[in-house]
């Protein structure tokens, strides 16, 4: 009786365990957005020595969209620098990014402007909820044999819908 009792209850908790990810990954809306406004750190240059040497970089900011059937619209794509001091604006009217589509926005080595603690603002929105984006900001750069490159991801600071 206690083997037939503990091979049930062992086969209950295994289609629990294999009917859970269903569950959760199927049914689990809460990560859907309509719209958010994101922060994402950039870094025009960072600084290495004793005596605090700019490492000029290149700074790319990419937007994914990541929702495999619905698109989203950039709204708002704009620089700003180390003491939050707007630089660049980017998008003048929305930008559509189809489905799995992606956008980029390059700042150039030579341009110091940003700073350090150089940043972007995205605004994105949808009709219906959808995955949102990955928005990530990539560092590289180079001088004499040393190359150094790194990103940032965004992180969401507003619910606009």
């Amino acid at each position: 009786m206690t083997k037939i009792f503990s091979s049930t209850i062992t086969g209950v908790l295994l289609c629990i365990c294999w009917l859970c990810p269903l569950a959760v990954n199927g049914a689990d809306y809460s990560g859907l957005s309509k719209g958010q406004v994101l922060y994402v750190p950039a870094y025009s240059h960072i600084y290495s020595g004793n005596k605090e040497k700019p490492f000029l970089l290149t700074v790319t900011l990419s937007v994914r969209n990541i929702d495999p059937k619905n698109p989203i619209r950039l709204m708002l794509v704009d620089y700003y620098e180390t003491q939050g001091k707007l630089l660049k604006q980017y998008v003048f009217e929305p930008v559509q990014l189809k489905p799995l589509d992606s956008q980029r926005y390059i700042i150039a080595e030579k341009d110091e402007s940003g700073g350090s603690g150089a940043n972007f603002l995205v605004e994105w929105q949808s009709d219906i909820p959808v995955n949102p984006p990955i928005v990530e900001s990539i560092m590289i750069g180079a001088q004499f044999q040393q190359g150094i490159s790194f990103t940032s991801r965004a992180r969401e600071i507003l619910e606009t819908k």
